[in-house]
């Protein structure tokens, strides 16, 4: 095979998948499922999974341009407090001292109910440091019982040398160490260590599973660097995994957005990563995920991760009776229970049916509904039963049951309740979408999105079990992931190397914003991506006095659009009009520059039951591919060569700023050129702006056009 291919891993708690996709048009080319190989270690079941691919499809290791894993790993560990126990090490001096003493004693940390993360603390005077003190404070430790150490000293962000110091000579005694300043560059002693104690209990546990897993790519002689999924929906290399596991935790539910996000091309949206047991949604929003600081144990960290909200409401959720009527949809599943779905047994299986109620475990209360068939074999009654009964499981989807077994299951159920089967299974799709229906109108809230234009999009087994009913509640627009069942695993074949970096600053000046863009482009060249490739956004929370540098690149020489065809200027138009809710006739091409299209259209609005007409205009920014990456009521706009920016630019943003007798307020701002599409709505200062403005577009010719969008 001489076509270049991208093959991406996922290791589940049940199944390893691996998809094969097309390094040059992003095309599935195979995908295949198998056991999770636990009892042989999972990295047996990687090589026997890639192996078997490129056999099948004639793959040599010279095709494989890029192969990246994404794990449940740090996640499982934490779950089941298979954590290493941590020693810290904790410094200051003076007037710091007494409350850093505190602030690096984070105790015990409870991961999940009576499961621990055990801590050891110790103190040193940084002025006081010497080697043999060092050493004693890790002899100490160790001697506790901690099995690796953290270095955390206050104010080591601004100077790590005492924390490198520590990590050296740990080192030496034969321990993982790591540092505070290395998991984070903000100001916040305590949580900047509880972070790093997190990170480090997980740090033997990664190194073994890296190690093996990277062998294990060694064995299929691909030479391609071995890449892991970061929970923010990047990818790394697994050489800073070793350093960094903490930010492979959660990376199971950022594949799948991650997976939606590039190859279904979603703009705003809510996505469901729906399987047997729960479901995982997510908020993409100007095609881009949204992000949060994760918690663990209820403990907030400095671990940015896609903020994901979980319930345990899938294809696989138990029916619940009690009194004679449905009480509830889950949370248990049939794969909990260990019951056959009703709606997958083979036809002829269940001709007729009784209902009885059970409980799955021991302390389960008994009202979870399953049905013994003519032959005595138990099936469990699942929402995916229900949503197949009532229609909103497409022909061909991963979901389909089999009507043959399914409607007698539920007619059963119908009769026990005095009512018909369908009307059994309305019950259950009501009280499913009203759970899932109030995170959405939270997220919408949240994120304050527009509900004309979300799309529900569904991906894993079960999203069709979901999201046909949840849109036609909610009455808002759904689409299903193409290959569903494995848009987690095309999530990780198809990832961007993704980094971060946070300083605490008040006011950051250009030379901060400059050095942070500097740096975090050197880490991210460290993790994989090629520099070409990297584009950097800056955040300014000012608020918080947080200065942020997002940076995302590519493994390979160029970025690609995933295999979409451009689309004619009359076809961007009617998508720019439908997401603007305005008439195509009314909609008009304003002007474009590299792969970003403006359009105006006029958007005819009623208030007051249609007593008032409102006549407003809204701007929509679609790129090449027809995705529409922006679109405001009410926003200006300008196009202006580069180099003209401060006589155009300059007096565009004047215009829209808001001037009182306080202060200058300037509006939310976002720059398109070339490829790019910059986020400039986080600057505070009309000079803050224009220092990131010339620092992006600084190899541009002074002919090439830019165009901005500005709003209030």
């Amino acid at each position: 095979m001489s076509k270049k291919v991208r093959i991406g891993i996922d290791v589940g708690g049940t199944f390893t998948d691996a998809v094969v996709i097309d390094a040059n048009t992003y095309e599935v080319i195979a995908k295949r499922k198998i056991p999770t190989t636990h009892k042989e270690g999972v990295a047996h079941g990687v090589v026997k999974i890639i192996s078997a691919l490129m056999e099948e499809n004639h793959i040599s290791p010279e095709d494989v341009v890029f192969i990246a894993h994404g794990t449940t790993q740090a996640t499982n560990a934490l779950l089941e407090g298979d954590v290493a126990s941590v020693g810290i090490v904790g410094m200051a001096t003076g007037i710091d001292a007494r409350g850093a003493r505190g602030e690096t004693n984070v105790g015990d940390i409870e991961l999940a109910p009576h499961k621990y993360l055990k801590s050891y603390h110790t103190f040193l005077d940084s002025k006081e440091l010497s080697d043999e003190s060092i050493r004693a404070a890790i002899k100490t430790l160790k001697d506790q019982g901690a099995q690796v150490i953290v270095a955390s000293e206050a104010f080591s962000v601004d100077d790590p040398a005492n924390e490198q110091r520590v990590i050296r000579t740990a080192e030496e005694m034969g321990l993982y160490c790591t540092g505070g300043h290395e998991i984070s560059q903000l100001y916040g002693l305590k949580m900047r260590t509880r972070t790093a104690v997190v990170n480090a209990s997980l740090i033997p546990k990664m190194m073994e599973t890296a190690n093996m897993t990277e062998q294990a790519v060694r064995d299929t002689k691909i030479k391609s660097d071995l890449m892991i999924m970061r929970c923010d929906g990047g990818v790394m290399s697994i050489d800073e995994v070793r350093k960094r596991p903490i930010l492979t935790m959660l990376s199971g539910l950022a594949a799948g957005v991650a997976g939606a996000l590039m190859y279904e091309k979603v703009s705003d949206g809510i996505f469901f990563e729906a399987g047997g047991t729960s479901v995982d949604i997510s908020v993409i929003k100007n095609g881009k995920v949204m992000i949060k600081y994760a918690q663990v144990g209820g403990h907030k960290t400095y671990l940015q991760s896609l903020d994901v909200r979980t319930l345990g409401v899938a294809g696989g959720s138990m029916i619940r009776v009690r009194d004679g009527r449905i009480a509830d949809v889950g949370p248990r599943s049939a794969h909990i229970a260990g019951k056959e779905y009703e709606c997958f047994a083979p036809a002829g299986a269940i001709t007729s049916a009784k209902v009885q109620l059970v409980s799955p475990r021991s302390d389960d209360p008994c009202e979870y509904v399953t049905v013994l068939a003519q032959d005595g074999r138990e099936y469990s009654l699942t929402l995916a039963g229900a949503a197949n009964l009532l229609g909103y499981v497409p022909d061909q989807d991963y979901a389909r049951g089999v009507d043959a077994s399914n409607a007698p299951a539920w007619e059963a159920l119908g009769q026990y309740l005095g009512t018909t089967g369908r009307e059994a299974a309305r019950q259950v799709m009501d009280l499913a979408m009203e759970k899932l229906s109030a995170v959405v109108e939270d997220l919408i809230a949240e994120y304050d999105l527009d509900r004309s234009f979300i799309s529900l999009v569904g991906g894993g087994g079960s999203g069709a079990v979901i999201v046909n009913a949840l849109a036609e509640k909610m009455k808002v627009k759904c689409q299903m992931a193409k290959n569903a069942p494995y848009i987690s695993t095309i999530g990780v074949a198809l990832a961007m190397v993704r980094e971060q970096l946070e300083r605490t600053i008040a006011n950051p000046t250009d030379e901060d914003i400059k050095r942070i863009r500097a740096d975090v482009i050197e880490k991210i060249v460290r993790s994989g991506a090629k520099e070409d490739t990297v584009d950097v956004s800056i955040e300014i929370d000012a608020q918080k006095n947080i200065l942020r540098a997002i940076a995302t690149g590519a493994t390979e020489l160029r970025q690609k659009s995933l295999g979409a065809a451009e689309l004619s200027r009359e076809e961007m138009g009617k998508i720019a009009a439908d997401s603007l809710g305005a008439r195509a006739e009314q909609t008009r091409y304003v002007c474009g520059t590299g792969r970003w299209n403006l359009f105006e259209g006029q958007l005819n609005k009623r208030m007051l039951g249609g007593l008032i007409k409102l006549k407003r205009r809204g701007v929509a920014v679609v790129d090449r591919e027809g995705v529409v990456r922006l679109r405001k009521e009410q926003a200006s706009y300008v196009a202006f060569p580069k180099g003209r920016r401060r006589e155009i630019f300059n007096h565009f943003l004047d215009d829209n700023t808001t001037y009182s007798d306080a202060n200058a307020t300037i509006p939310k701002v976002f720059v398109f050129y070339k490829e790019k599409m910059l986020d400039l709505t986080g600057m505070q200062t009309a000079e803050q702006l224009y220092s990131i403005l010339d620092v992006e577009t600084e190899m541009m010719e002074d002919s090439e056009e830019i165009l901005a969008v500005a709003y209030k």
